[in-house]
């Protein structure tokens, strides 16, 4: 636990994020809901790091813990080499500078009686960031940056497509000069056509600047055109994290694989590799003992069912937490 308050302009170390054995757990009626259950990995500067999984697997709780906007029950969150897993409201103040969100829903994370202007303005008024001109200035700068005409500030939400509203929310994520976004699903509410404007704007912010992204989505062709790593989560825990062309090339785990070979046009090597994940997501409330997977995996052994594997490295920079790797 940092004593002080993390100052606004942090120190630079390798890795920018660092997440180490984080839980989360909601108490509910029928019993403790382990969202998210011993999760850690790193995220360098600059890096788009790609977070995978079905639906109810804990993606987006892990997200808004990494933010603290849901508290964790165990582990550590550090930013730049700053613990911020136990600051204080007070104390987390500098830590939201460097560190903000892109939600799923551009047609609900923006207030709607709000024009663009005071959309845009709020977090650098909330910060003591510049004068009147200079906040009007910066939003000019901003809706440049994301592709939007100078007279969009004098609007309200309610007047923009989706994509646009979208772009707005980029936009007000960076209005801070963040050093990390989080990016939770922000295109699968859109069309087609313009998700691949969204990616392709969020690839060009990033050449132009040192930002980290955390890209959370279920969409694997989404997360191979946009991220530099990938990692698989599965019922709370991560399952495997590689650079991309190395998940894509070499899966070790079968829900990775399973997962690859779900994707349009993306068939296994063979008959023989042929591998269709059955059944449903089993409970966070009483996950299965053992591997999570063993519920729906075909290869299975006895001890997938006793033991819990750990994530064990199959190449530099390739972890996987399968007892039988490659050879299931």
């Amino acid at each position: 636990m940092t004593a002080n308050p993390p100052s606004a302009e942090l120190a630079t170390p390798d890795p920018l994020l660092s997440v180490r054995d984080l839980s989360v757990r909601f108490d509910t009626a029928e019993g403790p809901v382990h969202a998210v259950d011993g999760v850690s990995f790193d995220l360098k500067a600059g890096e788009i790091l790609g977070l995978v999984g079905e639906s109810g697997c804990g993606k987006s709780t892990l997200a808004r813990a990494i933010l603290r906007l849901v508290e964790p029950r165990a582990g550590s969150i550090s930013l730049a080499g700053s613990d911020i897993t136990h600051l204080s409201r007070r104390q987390l103040r500098g830590v939201r500078r460097q560190v903000q969100m892109v939600f799923q829903d551009p047609y609900s994370s923006l207030a709607p009686r709000w024009t663009v202007a005071e959309l845009l303005t709020e977090p650098l008024v909330i910060h003591g960031v510049g004068d009147r001109a200079e906040r009007r200035r910066h939003v000019g700068d901003l809706l440049d940056k994301v592709g939007l005409p100078a007279d969009a500030a004098q609007r309200y939400p309610h007047e923009f497509s989706g994509g646009q509203r979208q772009r707005l929310g980029i936009a007000r994520a960076l209005a801070l000069d963040p050093r990390l976004v989080v990016l939770d699903e922000p295109v699968s509410a859109l069309d087609v056509s313009v998700q691949a404007q969204i990616l392709n704007l969020l690839v060009e912010l990033q050449r132009q600047s040192d930002i980290a992204f955390l890209f959370i989505s279920h969409d694997l062709s989404v997360v191979e055109y946009l991220s530099d790593r990938v990692a698989v989560m599965y019922l709370g825990q991560i399952v495997e994290i590689a650079d991309r062309d190395s998940l894509w090339r070499h899966p070790s785990h079968p829900y990775t694989r399973a997962l690859l070979q779900a994707i349009p046009g993306n068939p296994p090597p063979s008959a023989d590799d042929a591998l269709k994940i059955e059944g449903d997501l089993p409970s966070p409330i009483a996950p299965p003992p053992g591997c999570r997977f063993h519920t729906r995996c075909p290869y299975a052994e006895q001890r997938c069912r006793i033991d819990n594997p750990a994530l064990r490295t199959v190449a530099p920079g390739h972890q996987a937490a399968c007892h039988l790797m490659r050879l299931s």
